[in-house]
């Protein structure tokens, strides 16, 4: 049983999900709002959650990042101060979530990126914040 709020991203929005609806959005600014929607649906970190200690370094905006790991099968929780890194934070949630470390270091999550239209779209500072939490995902499966 996960301490964590239940989040659909990993279970119910996978990264075929979230590969299908933004190849349907045909502009950045659908593109965009699409994010805006996916981030509301990350439930705000308890709290005690909201430490330095799990703060992705490389981020402009704040961001959290707590997992844990039940029977070789991850789950991550993450919280930002800011709309669009939580629905960039729920673009990554739903390629790594509820998948083993072998799965997760096995996804291109590069090639994920591209097939999003996203990267090319975000400031340098975004990009390189959603390749901060990126990497810190990576760090925390490899402990």
């Amino acid at each position: 049983m996960s301490i964590f709020p239940e989040i659909p991203f990993g279970k119910t929005i996978d990264s075929e999900n979230v590969m299908q609806i933004m190849a349907d959005k045909t502009t950045w600014e659908d593109r965009y709002r699409q994010l805006i929607l996916w981030g509301k649906q990350i439930p705000a970190l308890p709290d005690e959650f909201r430490r330095d200690d799990v703060t992705v370094k490389g981020c402009e905006s704040v961001v959290w990042l707590v997992s844990e790991q039940h029977n070789d099968i991850w789950q991550f929780y993450a919280d930002s101060d800011a709309r669009i890194v939580k629905g960039l934070i729920a673009v990554v949630l739903a390629a790594v979530n509820g998948k083993t470390t072998e799965q997760v270091v096995a996804f291109d999550i590069n090639s994920y990126f591209e097939q999003l239209h996203l990267l090319q779209h975000l400031s340098p500072s975004r990009g390189n914040g959603l390749k901060a939490i990126v990497d810190t995902i990576y760090e925390e499966i490899k402990k």
